[in-house]
């Protein structure tokens, strides 16, 4: 049997599993890290004949309030029978003492991970507009969701949520810092200054992108599944939207070789097509979303930011970490272009 990955050991979770899901494994486990994820470790763990998928936190420097493994499994399991597409979830392991880490279980979904221009190489123009509107749809439906109707009323606090993000990610900010990074810190202040007053509550995910869910291999207009939910709470819907917004960008304004250039896929939503299409599935009036725009850019440099301080102090698995930090002077310049009504 070849040797287990960094981060899972085979023999103690197959010992868990016997205790905590009698069944559900048959033969001796072998697990393999999945390529992709730059924050949790995503593994697909099989015992010859089945097959699931395991995530636990990082190897090291975790940060406060990140990488929340019973977050992620509550959500997931609070949604099954909705209209969000999510796994079937099969175990939360809050004991640290088995893989080192907390750590969940869940149905191994099959489908597709778009994640580069080269991944979107072969789209037609219908297989373009069909996924980029279901991406759109998917989020709506989730923002659509009642949190009590599916017993998540007290999955976060979604008074002075917008407040308590900026503060968040500047916290995070100082708990990662490895360089300089001009204007970053202007940043944090700008957004701190003009917050927006409590709005709409909904479930928020808090990464959606299209590398975040599951595509059918012969449907591109049918999502199978959502996935990474750590950073999912009650909030305001709109940060997801400006999420999307800024990756929707990443390729083209950022020249982020790591994802796609939405303009050059045929058929590929605008970005005003995006906010059309949302405002119509949800009925949401969305007005001016360029302060979640730029919030978005600043939580995304502040994670990328993370994710090289990792690089750098060796504490990382898997590849493609050593380019992490290349995105993030320019996330942080083009937020402050949103803020100045750059559109």
């Amino acid at each position: 049997m070849s040797a287990d990955p960094p981060g899972v050991d085979t023999g103690a979770l197959r010992a868990y599993l016997d205790r905590a899901v009698p069944g559900l494994a048959g033969g001796p486990l072998k697990a393999e890290l999945i390529a992709g994820g730059r924050s949790n470790l995503t593994y697909v763990v099989s015992d010859g004949d089945r097959e699931w998928v395991l995530r636990r936190p990082p190897l090291g420097h975790v940060l406060p309030t990140a990488h929340n493994m019973a977050r992620e499994y509550e959500v997931i399991s609070a949604l099954a029978g909705t209209a969000v597409p999510v796994p079937e979830t099969y175990a939360h392991c809050a004991d640290e003492a088995v893989l080192g880490a907390p750590f969940y279980l869940m149905e191994h979904v099959p489908g597709r991970v778009y994640r580069t221009g080269a991944d979107l190489s072969g789209f037609s123009a219908a297989d373009g507009r069909a996924v980029s509107t279901a991406l759109v749809d998917v989020l709506a439906d989730l923002h659509r969701v009642d949190p009590a109707a599916v017993g998540l009323a007290e999955f976060g606090r979604p008074e002075g949520y917008l407040e308590r993000q900026v503060r968040r990610w500047t916290k995070q900010l100082a708990a990662s810092r490895s360089r300089e990074l001009p204007g970053i810190e202007e940043l944090g202040a700008r957004l701190a200054a003009s917050v927006p007053p409590d709005g709409r509550v909904a479930l928020v995910h808090g990464d959606y992108k299209l590398d975040n869910v599951l595509v059918d291999a012969d449907d591109p207009g049918r999502i199978r599944a959502v996935l990474d939910w750590e950073m999912s709470t009650l909030g305001d819907p709109l940060a997801d939207l400006g999420l999307v917004l800024v990756y929707w960008e990443r390729g083209d304004k950022y020249g982020d070789p790591r994802v796609a250039a939405t303009s050059r896929i045929p058929g590929y939503l605008t970005a005003a097509e995006v906010m059309e299409r949302y405002a119509e599935r949800t009925g949401f009036a969305i007005g001016d979303v360029a302060w979640y725009r730029a919030l978005a850019g600043y939580k995304l440099a502040v994670i990328s930011e993370g994710i090289h301080y990792r690089y750098v102090q060796g504490l990382t698995v898997g590849e493609g970490f050593e380019t992490a930090g290349d995105i993030v002077p320019a996330l942080v310049a083009r937020a402050h272009e949103v803020l100045d009504g750059a559109g």
